[in-house]
């Protein structure tokens, strides 16, 4: 990371890099690195307001950069949001394109800047091998050199003239669904931290449409029969792949499967004095798997909720924490949101916690209730 930052520096705005690392940073720490919400409003609260100290340049490229991530914002199926991201990415390099990655296997998609994008289509990609393999072994940005993409590569799409590239992961559930390709082609414009950003931000996108998708085919589970037993509660591995129908045309050869960390699972006949701990660490513990798994469900609805009410009313939401009246801006939005949430929860196991009620107090009003004012329920 330090050498790319190093490469690209000269091409940045004056404290972008810093900007977007703080930004990033701050998400992650929060374990909402999914949520395209929570990374955008991070960004929007990092960058300086307007001073005759800061560069022009700085202030158009950071306007510039919160306007590209808007636009994948505004993509509301898997397709719209990914030919949104390259048309975005196009802007911070000369040539990008993005690879599909299914059984071990990568092959192009679509592309911007290559003159003939169709070229790309279908194009195997090395993962044996060069920045490839490392970013997708490793599910990191990684920059190289064009010739460790492989012969085949620069035959058919040619070299960069400063020969440098780079290449992303874009992870969807833990796993890399695509990874994509970028030069500085002719002009050697490669902006890698802008680059990553919206990778990020696409990645998390893609996870809040998916679990928009996949909301209404789940109002009927929340009505449990008296009569039968519920059927087992499907867990959040289904998001919907946006690269279902990509087929390529030749046949890959599948890399080795990189092996899964493994997972330990604690016996319970444990005596008592190794079992507190482990008890006290969790919450949850005490529950069957069932109730756990609706419990964590209830958690990231209540948090998908509450990004929303942030995403689209970003105004109101700082005109309230300053005025600390922040309930009674959004209170229709509120009330909409909680009354969703009642309707999907309310009526099951984890209705012993008011979830929706304590991500309002975390993340809207920043563990202060004063902030909601004198109105808010508490």
């Amino acid at each position: 990371m330090a050498e790319r930052n190093e490469k690209h520096d000269e091409t940045q705005p004056i404290g972008m890099q810093q900007i977007v690392e703080r930004a990033v940073a701050r998400a992650l720490q929060e374990h909402i690195p999914q949520l395209q919400a929570q990374i955008a409003q991070r960004v929007l609260e990092a960058l300086p307001p307007a001073t005759s100290d800061t560069p022009v340049a700085a202030h158009e490229d950071s306007g510039a950069l919160v306007q590209a991530v808007a636009n994948i914002h505004a993509g509301t199926t898997q397709k719209e949001i990914l030919r949104a991201l390259l048309d975005a990415g196009s802007a911070y390099c000369a040539r990008t394109a993005l690879f599909v990655v299914k059984a071990g296997a990568a092959t192009g998609w679509q592309a911007r800047g290559f003159g003939d994008d169709e070229s790309v289509k279908d194009f195997p990609l090395d993962l044996h091998a060069g920045p490839a393999a490392h970013a997708y072994q490793n599910r990191v940005a990684t920059p190289g050199n064009i010739a460790e993409m492989g012969k085949g590569f620069t035959e058919q799409f040619g070299s960069p003239a400063n020969e440098q590239v780079l290449v992303l992961p874009l992870a969807l559930k833990d796993k890399v669904a695509a990874l994509v390709y970028a030069d500085g082609g002719d002009s050697g414009k490669l902006n890698a931290d802008a680059l990553e950003l919206l990778v990020i931000t696409t990645s998390a996108w893609l996870e809040v449409a998916s679990l928009r998708k996949q909301a209404p085919l789940r109002e009927s589970s929340d009505t449990a029969s008296f009569e039968r037993p519920a059927p087992p509660v499907q867990t959040v591995s289904s998001y919907s792949d946006p690269f279902a129908s990509h087929t390529p045309k030749h046949t890959p050869v599948a890399v080795p499967a990189m092996p899964e960390p493994e997972v330990v699972e604690v016996a319970t006949a444990h005596a008592s004095t190794a079992a507190a701990p482990a008890v006290a660490a969790d919450p949850l513990a005490g529950l069957s798997p069932e109730d756990a798994d609706v419990h964590r469900k209830a958690q990231r609805f209540a948090r998908l909720l509450v990004d929303e009410i942030k995403l689209y009313n970003q105004a109101k939401v700082a005109e309230g924490r300053r005025n600390k009246d922040l309930y009674d801006r959004l209170k229709e939005d509120i009330d909409k949101s909680r009354g969703t949430f009642q309707k999907r929860y309310g009526s099951t196991a984890a209705a012993t916690v008011d979830y929706f009620q304590l991500e309002l107090l975390r993340s809207l009003a920043e563990d202060d209730v004063s902030i909601m004012g004198s109105n808010f329920r508490r």
